[in-house]
């Protein structure tokens, strides 16, 4: 029995690639400011739930315990026609579209009409939740069209051809005074700053049209140009110390050319943000996007992400992305863009039933906690050699988080680190097939990470 025992080891270490790391707390890069989400569209079906069944949800999104998000966009909503005169009557929900979730609330139904400041009740029921719980939140507000009776085709979901612009020429006035309204308003009313505020959400893609599945709005890089003059000026205008956040392109190379055409134009110093989605983006770009706005010395949010997939895999795939993000691009903030989808545990954080009854928490949440329950804002990121790892130093130095991935559905990772002389494991944490952000025990100094599994280790320095 020795010798069989022995031969297991022996062929463990041959199947298991050990990996050696060394991590140095003084090679920093940037600091983390915090991980957020999208109040679009999951808050405006759970805003409904009793207050017992809300409440244990919005624990679950801010507590440090819990996800420990701390960065939150308030989705300021376009609705559409009552009359349902340019579109089919809720064509979001229909065949191809996102559902009556996507059927969003205007706070005014045309130019001469009064705020009803009564609307979207259910999402700004979970905003002032999360104010109430998270007294350091940070908000953003943003809006994935113009109000429909600002727009060419009378649709908010846009035009009549999805490339081209959907906001009328004569109303870029009335929209910057709308978003600035509505800022105004939650400041004034509730107590909520939003610290930037966006007005466009991938405006130069060809996603949007007339009749289409979700709001959405073209805005040709000139016209974005022009709506930043216009916005920023009404902010300065207002009484507000809200800055203009731009532009949440899908792809990252878009947002390259955004920046530079924003630059050569002279608009940059109107930019309090820069907010980028990586649905798409190398390694390359995202290096580059990083560089430039260092350079220009604008603060970097990665504000949108997701991705499909099935099962654990997609989720740790999904990691992967948030791991190149952080390494390559460097955002002071990481957004998610759903928290609540369902019957579906990829593009969610919890996955509720089709009656958005029922809620659990899925496994892409607990591979999320490993990252922002750990990692909170204030700790700065740490230049590591793991390409499928992150480590960060707390604002004091004395404590150090590495957190790592294997993705793989077959092999195992085997994984030692090399760290200062006096530092001490404190814990570690794993998600995998049979575990959801556990604690487990970590015999000697090697970190073992299943197939398919998501580890992170705290050090005290």
């Amino acid at each position: 029995m020795r010798y069989l025992s022995l031969s297991l080891v022996l062929l463990f270490a041959l199947l298991c690639k050990a990996e050696t790391y060394s991590i140095d707390p003084s090679r920093q890069t940037h600091e983390c400011g915090g991980w957020g989400v999208s109040l679009a569209w999951w808050a405006a079906q759970c805003g409904k739930w009793p207050e017992e069944q809300l409440d244990s949800l919005v624990d679950w999104l801010v507590s440090p315990d819990g996800l420990n998000y701390s960065v939150f966009r308030y989705n300021i909503g376009a609705g559409d026609d009552p009359a349902w005169t340019n579109c089919d009557p809720h064509h979001f929900s229909m065949p191809g579209g996102k559902g009556l979730r996507a059927e969003m609330e205007v706070f005014k139904d045309g130019a001469d009409e009064d705020y009803n400041w009564n609307r979207d009740e259910a999402q700004r029921r979970v905003l002032l939740m999360i104010h109430e719980k998270r007294p350091d939140a940070v908000f953003e507000a943003f809006a994935n069209s113009a109000p429909w009776w600002m727009t060419v085709s009378g649709c908010s979901a846009g035009a009549a051809k999805s490339t081209d612009d959907n906001l009328s020429p004569t109303m870029y006035s009335d929209f910057a005074n709308f978003l600035v309204d509505v800022c105004t308003h939650f400041e004034e009313e509730y107590g909520i700053h939003f610290s930037t505020l966006d007005p466009f959400n991938e405006p130069m893609t060809d996603y949007w049209y007339q009749n289409g599945s979700q709001e959405g709005c073209h805005f040709s890089v000139d016209s974005q140009i022009e709506m930043v003059r216009i916005l920023a000026a009404a902010l300065d205008d207002s009484e507000l110390e809200t800055r203009v956040s731009v532009p949440d392109e899908t792809s990252v190379a878009q947002a390259i050319q955004d920046i530079q055409a924003y630059r050569k134009a002279g608009v940059l110093p109107l930019v309090g943000q820069w907010n980028t989605h990586t649905y798409k983006g190398t390694q390359k770009e995202k290096a580059k996007l990083a560089a430039l706005c260092d350079t220009l010395g604008i603060r970097l949010w990665q504000s949108e992400t997701g991705d499909g997939g099935r099962g654990l895999m997609g989720n740790l795939r999904m990691a992967q992305r948030l791991v190149d993000d952080i390494r390559y691009l460097r955002p002071a903030v990481w957004c998610d863009w759903q928290y609540v989808e369902q019957n579906y545990d990829q593009w969610s954080l919890v996955t509720a039933d089709k009656d958005w009854a029922h809620y659990s928490r899925n496994n892409n949440y607990y591979v999320r906690s490993h990252f922002s329950r750990f990692v909170p804002a204030g700790y700065r990121w740490l230049d590591i050699a793991d390409s499928q790892g992150l480590a960060a130093v707390s604002p004091d130095g004395a404590r150090l988080v590495y957190v790592t991935i294997n993705v793989s559905p077959r092999d195992e990772r085997r994984v030692t680190l090399a760290l200062p002389d006096g530092t001490q494991l404190q814990a570690v944490y794993r998600t995998s097939q049979r575990e959801h952000c556990q604690q487990v025990s970590a015999e000697g100094e090697a970190l073992d990470l299943p197939p398919m599994s998501i580890i992170t280790a705290i050090y005290s320095l």
